[in-house]
């Protein structure tokens, strides 16, 4: 199967256990692999025949944007539930979900969920 990789998809939302979180908001950055058949694309060099790159980040974009979710699982798993209900064409996906600064103390790296989901888990 082929897949395409979407990297560094950036927004501002408002997903976090903690109560200011929710309010201040704060960055996350989304990678996202989708599994699907590239071969009628490679051949007829049509966007008609693959999926349209934009579509799928403004969709991540506007839902960490919109979303309030106390945990960035619910986050990461909404994000590829939709993605697979709106793109016929993709079989599987996978969401890397990232807090470049989440807010715990002494703690200086980033927390990342990682999740796969295919169309047959809906």
């Amino acid at each position: 199967m082929d897949c395409i990789h979407l990297t560094g998809i950036r927004a501002y939302g408002y997903t976090g256990f903690l109560p200011e979180e929710q309010v201040l908001g704060q960055w996350f950055e989304v990678d996202v692999r989708l599994w699907l058949d590239l071969s009628q694309s490679a051949k007829t060099d049509a966007i008609a025949d693959t999926i349209d790159y934009r579509s799928v980040i403004s969709l991540v974009q506007n839902l960490v944007k919109t979303s309030k979710f106390a945990l960035v699982e619910k986050l990461a798993g909404t994000i590829a539930d939709s993605i697979l209900q709106q793109c016929d064409r993709v079989s599987q996906i996978q969401v890397i979900l990232s807090k470049p600064a989440a807010p715990i103390p002494d703690f200086g790296g980033k927390i990342s969920i990682e999740l796969t989901r295919a169309k047959i888990d809906l």
